[in-house]
């Protein structure tokens, strides 16, 4: 076994790193002294932390590094080269877009003064018309259901100001919403008229989205125009609006092409109550024919009343707010110990959430 120092040492994430994914369950320790506190780790262990050094180097988000952990893992040759490519992808698109930007205040502070006041005229009186990318209308009722599906995963953590709202996201006749805070993520889609153009998105701050939800009270139309710096929304004559998140939101298509696992029907009133019930941050989920709650961690490692199956550490307050406003029933697909949990309602295809399982000790 390692110590904390010696695989903070040997992998090159430091003490305080291994912590910090200790805590968010990326890389657990393989037993915790239960009289200090202390961490140790499995030889075995090492690989896999030097490999998410190497991720957090690249500037990984911590999403992704969380299924490029799963699927090496698991084997899969398939995953971790598409979710590598995609992220070198990403930082090819950064690197123009930085470039670009460097390009354009290189040109600006190279003119002469005259000129570079027009310019700034002629954008301030312009903004609306230069950021409106895209116009739609759709019913109140409809926005209102799908951002109710999703506002419980935005994240909070003011480290993470990208997931401080939620996505909008307009890709033909579709709007899709998505909020993340990385260990949960809820998506969905609501159909729009109005917009038949390219792809338009912009992630909305969360005092913003609030305000939004507070107008939609009834069933009347609404208009929303996203664009590239501000969000507005607008029905029966009252309006919001507002600037949008200036940074790129995490590429939630190819987060959410997951593999089919097993789906198992969930009794929602039943599996409340038993999540209601748990007295700590992490519970054990016994997946069987049903979901069902285990008695205490000890059944991680074993049985549980009886039963036996797959079993999952889920953080209980998580899996309750993915459970908030569905019926009677819900569909869990499982996918592995390592993959995320996805929660579907059985009769609505187009909402539905993903939640990051909690490692369990060994």
């Amino acid at each position: 076994m390692r110590s904390i120092g010696e695989m903070g040492r040997d992998s090159g994430l430091g003490v305080s790193a291994l912590r910090f994914y200790d805590r968010a369950g990326v890389l657990v320790p393989a037993r915790v002294d239960p009289a200090t506190g202390y961490r140790w780790y499995a030889p075995e262990q090492l690989d896999e932390a030097r490999l998410l050094a190497r991720l957090r180097q690249a500037g990984m988000p911590l999403v992704d590094v969380r299924l490029v952990l799963a699927g090496w893992s698991a084997g899969d040759t398939g995953v971790v080269p598409r979710l590598l490519d995609g992220h070198l992808r990403r930082l090819e698109r950064e690197l123009a877009d930085a470039r670009g930007a460097l390009s354009a205040v290189r040109a600006r502070l190279g003119a002469e003064e005259h000129s570079l006041n027009t310019a700034t005229t002629t954008d301030a009186t312009t903004t609306d018309a230069t950021t409106a990318a895209a116009r739609l209308t759709l019913p109140a009722a409809d926005l209102a259901a799908a951002l109710d599906a999703v506002r419980f995963a935005v994240s909070a953590d003011p480290e993470l100001p990208v997931l401080a709202g939620v996505l909008f996201d307009v890709d033909g006749a579709d709007l899709h919403l998505v909020a993340t805070d990385r260990f949960r993520m809820a998506v969905a889609r609501t159909a729009a008229t109005g917009h038949d153009g390219d792809r338009a998105a912009a992630t909305v701050p969360t005092p913003l989205v609030d305000a939004m939800r507070a107008l939609l009270a009834d069933d009347a139309p609404v208009r929303l125009t996203i664009g590239a710096d501000g969000v507005e929304l607008e029905t029966q004559g009252r309006r919001v609006a507002g600037q949008v998140v200036g940074e790129e939101f995490p590429d939630h298509r190819r987060l959410t092409r997951l593999p089919e696992g097993r789906r198992l029907t969930v009794d929602v009133p039943v599996l409340r109550r038993a999540l209601r019930a748990q007295d700590g941050d992490v519970c054990v989920l016994v997946l069987t024919d049903t979901v069902e709650v285990a008695d205490d961690r000890a059944a991680a490692s074993g049985p549980a009343g009886g039963s036996t199956g797959d079993r999952v550490g889920v953080n209980p307050g998580y899996l309750l707010d993915a459970l908030a406003g569905a019926g009677e029933e819900m569909v869990l697909e499982y996918l592995g110990p390592k993959a995320p949990l996805v929660l579907v309602h059985p009769d609505v295809e187009d909402v539905f959430s993903l939640l990051m399982p909690v490692a369990l000790d060994a």
